[in-house]
């Protein structure tokens, strides 16, 4: 099972970096296979820590992914020197055990070292799985065509249409907007 989450990790000279990623849940926590090159992959690597966080602002995932600085406020960890999402609604702390080098995507194998709730989850949205499959798209709008994306987008809209609220909408144009942006600066 792959959980879409957000990424902490922090560079050997302690400076954060948030980044979204599936996290494919294995036997006593995590595997991580962050592309290449990314500061995600060289924070991994240096520093051996990092934080799942689990949100339902699914700003966070389009902004990162969309180049857009949407405002999150990170905060110390309970155990490890890593920084968390203060808004996150769960995190799970943890250390990587073992790495594998890939030329495109190495994997990071990662025991969870503590785990914490922080607020109640208020339920499904299917605006937010929209927004997120989107961003899944955005990430990957070099390796698909266009008519790929033109029929996923449609179909999400309906979505998006029928159930966002105000974060949805707001997260969902910086989606269209940034497909939009990379067919631009392609013809170009």
């Amino acid at each position: 099972m792959i959980r879409e989450v957000i990424v902490t990790t922090r560079s050997r000279e302690g400076e954060p970096h948030i980044a979204p990623m599936g996290a494919t849940v294995i036997e006593g926590g995590y595997l991580l296979q962050p592309f290449r090159p990314s500061r995600t992959l060289d924070n991994l690597a240096s520093t051996r820590i990092a934080v799942i966080n689990f949100t339902d602002d699914v700003r966070i995932f389009a902004g990162c992914v969309a180049g857009r600085r949407v405002p999150v406020e990170v905060m110390k960890s309970t155990h490890i020197e890593c920084p968390r999402l203060a808004d996150a609604l769960s995190h799970d702390e943890i250390t990587v055990e073992r790495a594998e080098d890939d030329p495109q995507r190495p994997k990071f194998f990662c025991k969870t070292y503590h785990s914490e709730g922080h607020r109640r989850f208020e339920g499904l949205n299917r605006a937010k799985a929209a927004v997120l499959e989107a961003a899944v798209l955005v990430s990957r709008l070099t390796m698909l065509p266009d008519e790929k994306v033109d029929q996923e987008m449609a179909y999400l809209a309906i979505a998006v249409e029928k159930t966002a609220g105000p974060e949805e909408l707001e997260a969902w144009g910086w989606m269209v907007e940034a497909v939009a942006e990379h067919r631009r600066k392609r013809a170009s």
